[in-house]
């Protein structure tokens, strides 16, 4: 028997109704504040991720799915989508268009990590990106809508960690600070450790080692190496995030695992995912555009929710989500009957309410059926609810039952999506 390839999965009824939840969720959230969606492709050219999202990152060099095309093309699957949102920005030009560009998306990624608990090798991720600004207003707004996009889906207790990375004015003498004292701690660290000390040091930071974590808390700061414009930047996302009243907790540890970010970065974390206990991730990339060709800047920040964990924490915080939506359950008594159904079961479909439809079985059989596919009504036809034009109609949650005609069944299931 074949077999999902290890890392993926299938996603099945009902489970899916929580995914169709979250992201109808989302959706909603991020049309809300003006943006709009963009579906970039699947697969990009390697150069892509190894100058967007950095060649010494652990997602280049260990994770990503490459080959090469027969035209000789190096091809990568998509390991995230903002290098591929910036690249579509830069080659349609759309810093042409009025105003600041704000897109979302939603879709698989593929990275080739040890797959855990909510975490895959093909994973879905939600994400968005605001492209055109610098404004620490923009930031808040930014993380403003991601925590209103979890609140809606149905995450509680979610935590929103900020810190500040600095720029390429201030950020080298931090790096230098930080270089200089892992000469003395980087050989009793773990092998990642070593290696990101020589190569990418900043990196050393985002380490989930338990072992290292005594090390790490030693290290500099980078909040105390900010140059006057960042630490006023962060200063100012603080303030419009206090005035919303959105809570955080900044970490001057916290560093994002790509190459491409700049002042503002953040995240999300939950309880209920344990270890590994990240939610979504983002933060600013304002030299990203140009790294990747562009000679118009284009200073951006987004985020990237993981779907998978997402979806995973509301399943275990509202299971109510996972049973049927079925509104009403027709059960037809006879080949007459059946024919009348199929056109009264039309007729309510394209008034809006979910209908399934019992084509054999005897009425005891049609209602256990009912009963666990967790619909909320059962209607029975037979041949003297045909004649009468009054059908007998069941709440399958408290067992009564009433008698109902088609135009009160039309007021009754109209609309109801």
């Amino acid at each position: 028997m074949i077999r999902a390839i290890k890392g993926t999965r299938d996603i099945l009824p009902p489970a899916s109704a929580v995914w169709n939840h979250v992201e109808r969720v989302a959706r909603r959230v991020m049309e809300s504040y003006a943006y709009q969606e963009i579906r970039t492709p699947i697969f990009e050219e390697t150069d892509l991720f190894a100058r967007g999202v950095g060649e010494d990152t652990d997602i280049v060099s260990k994770e990503m799915y490459s080959w090469e095309d027969r035209d000789g093309t190096r091809l990568t699957l998509r390991p995230e989508n903002t290098a591929g949102v910036i690249r579509s920005y830069i080659e349609h030009r759309l810093d042409q268009r009025p105003g600041l560009q704000k897109l979302y998306y939603m879709g698989p990624m593929f990275r080739r990590e040890r797959p855990q608990k909510g975490r895959y090798r093909q994973f879905s991720q939600i994400g968005a990106e605001v492209i055109g600004s610098e404004s620490p207003a923009v930031d808040a707004e930014l993380i403003e809508m991601v925590m209103e996009v979890l609140s809606q889906a149905g995450l509680e207790g979610a935590r929103l960690i900020l810190n500040s990375v600095g720029c390429k004015e201030c950020r080298p003498k931090f790096l230098a600070a930080l270089r200089e004292q892992l000469k003395d701690v980087a050989a009793g660290m773990c092998n990642d450790c070593q290696r990101r000390a020589g190569t990418n040091p900043l990196r050393v930071l985002d380490c989930k080692a338990p072992e290292d974590q005594p090390a790490i808390e030693k290290l500099p700061s980078i909040l105390d190496y900010l140059c006057e414009t960042c630490r006023t930047h962060f200063a100012s996302v603080r303030s419009h995030l206090d005035e919303r009243g959105i809570g955080y907790e900044v970490r001057p540890r916290l560093v994002r695992g790509l190459d491409y970010y700049t002042r503002t970065t953040f995240e999300v974390v939950h309880g209920a995912l344990g270890a590994q206990n990240s939610v979504l991730g983002g933060g600013r990339y304002d030299g990203l555009a140009e790294a990747l060709g562009s000679k118009v800047p284009a200073p951006g920040i987004g985020f990237s929710i993981g779907e998978d964990r997402l979806v995973m924490t509301v399943e275990e915080t509202h299971p109510g989500l996972m049973k049927g939506s079925i509104d009403l359950f027709i059960a037809p008594m006879g080949e007459a009957a059946l024919r009348h159904s199929t056109l009264l079961a039309r007729e309510l479909r394209r008034g809006g309410a979910v209908v399934e439809l019992a084509f054999e079985g005897k009425l005891k059989r049609v209602l256990e059926t009912a009963n666990k596919t967790g619909a909320r009504y059962t209607l029975i036809v037979g041949d003297n609810e045909m004649e009468s034009g009054a059908y007998a109609l069941k709440n399958m949650a408290t067992g009564e039952q009433e008698t109902v005609t088609r135009e009160q069944l039309a007021e009754r299931f109209y609309g109801k999506h």
